[in-house]
């Protein structure tokens, strides 16, 4: 697809994504959707009310009411959706930095549009291909209040929510500023949780840390973990589709540990786990232990919803897919990534943990050591040259190489994956193992190949 990615539309504000690009989204989604009613809602950056404005003119100007739904989590549109039976026209860039905003559609079953959907208003764009309305039959606009609100009350009612206040536990909670800085909180409240907060002031400049949820930048989380004896610390990314953990001391729990862990506790044999081809050992080892089954599919939510779909139209129980980043599906719930349930269901983990600390629980999961490297090019014949070397390279292995989305060789106790880059001129190389020196062999081995074609 030219213009959607694995996880939606995401480029700098009124460089890349201009409101021009936004209406035309939203006509070509509201000529494809066959419905009367379309939402629009967006995370805290400063220019989402633009590009909302912008989306919800689209949507009117092809015939289609539409619902404003404000500034609420990824999550919480999902449930609207799902609940009143419309899909929404989502303005978020997720994680990425504050001058960066994004597209992302949802359907009426609160789920991310599958690839095929995504073509088909891909292509209405591209065309200029739009069912424009009459100034009879343009649509008009309702603001709908309290969805956030809602979004808390079904989250409560999905969790185990007395196990979780008997364990009597205190979090710290970082919502990074995003959508989530008011729900989150509330919610863990209202399980029967003391709740500590940083950076849960709603502001589209992200002035305590960068939105994404990686170690580097939740320093001020790990300190108020540490320093007010809470028992484990969940940071958002700016829309609240995710959640990492920080443990009782403060320390980072590695995104693939925690997944690792929620995998067990869901899984049983004959069930199948979704996720990226760049799938930790931890979950290969799960799922081994567990007799079930592994599907890998090319990174990015999108493709991984697709396939999470497919297995289940053909009968097969996914009760858990995602990404060691702290992007969690569980599929019974819904088909979306919610990371306050994520939250919830780690504070499940720990109250049926008999007062073992996070450091205990996620232990069995978290000893291997990934190793990523990079091979950079200059143009377009150098990188052809050096994916020809990984692949004349992987033929040789003694493992049979997964093509899902580059070339990746499992040798059982442990991986090697090499891809190109979507983003920058560089060719990735990923390894992990239990043990370190195999694994920064691996990917020295495989780097050296495509470097030099040996």
């Amino acid at each position: 697809m030219e213009l959607f990615g694995s996880s939606g539309i995401r480029g700098v504000a009124l460089r890349y994504l201009t409101p021009e690009l936004v209406l035309d989204i939203a006509k070509a989604a509201g000529t494809v959707w066959d419905t009367d009613r379309v939402a629009v809602a967006r995370d805290t950056r400063t220019t989402g009310e633009l590009f909302a404005n912008a989306a919800a003119s689209g949507l009117a100007s092809v015939g289609r009411d539409v619902d404003r739904l404000g500034v609420v989590p990824t999550p919480a549109v999902g449930h609207y959706c799902e609940s009143v039976g419309v899909p929404c026209v989502l303005v978020t860039a997720s994680h990425n930095p504050p001058e960066f905003n994004g597209i992302k559609l949802v359907g009426p079953d609160g789920v991310e549009l599958s690839v095929d959907v995504l073509e088909r208003v891909e292509r209405r764009v591209l065309d200029d291909d739009y069912a424009h309305a009459n100034w009879r039959t343009a649509g008009s606009e309702t603001v709908i209040e309290g969805v956030a609100d809602d979004y808390v009350d079904q989250l409560l009612d999905s969790v185990d929510r007395e196990a979780i206040a008997d364990a009597g536990l205190t979090v710290a909670v970082d919502p990074g500023h995003g959508a989530a800085s008011i729900p989150s909180p509330r919610f863990y409240r209202e399980l029967g949780c003391t709740v500590r907060t940083v950076n849960a002031t709603p502001d589209g400049h992200f002035p305590g840390r960068e939105s994404e949820p990686v170690p580097e930048n939740l320093t001020a989380l790990s300190r108020l973990v540490a320093t007010s004896d809470a028992d484990v610390g969940i940071a958002h990314d700016g829309d609240a589709d995710r959640a990492v953990f920080v443990d009782e001391t403060g320390a980072f729990v590695d995104g693939d540990t925690s997944f690792a862990a929620l995998a067990d506790a869901e899984l049983r044999p004959g069930d199948a786990v979704v996720s990226a081809v760049n799938v930790s050992q931890r979950l290969v080892d799960v799922c081994d232990a567990n007799d079930a089954a592994l599907e890998l599919t090319p990174i990015g939510a999108t493709n991984i919803i697709t396939r999470t779909r497919e297995l289940g139209d053909e009968g097969t129980r996914v009760p858990i897919a995602g990404e060691g980043n702290g992007g969690v599906f569980f599929p019974p719930y819904r088909l979306s990534r919610d990371g306050a349930y994520i939250g919830a269901k780690f504070l499940e983990l720990l109250a049926a943990a008999d007062g073992d600390p996070v450091s205990e629980v996620v232990a069995p999961y978290a000893d291997y050591h990934f190793v990523r490297l990079n091979a950079e090019y200059d143009d377009t014949a150098e990188r052809e040259g050096m994916l020809a070397a990984a692949r004349a390279y992987v033929e040789t292995a003694d493992a049979e190489p997964n093509t899902t989305d580059g070339y990746r060789l499992d040798y059982g106790d442990a991986w090697v994956l090499v891809r190109p880059s979507g983003t920058e001129p560089k060719i990735r190389i990923y390894a992990e193992s239990a043990d370190a020196d195999r694994a920064e062999r691996l990917a020295a081995d495989m780097r050296e190949a495509v470097e030099t074609g040996r």
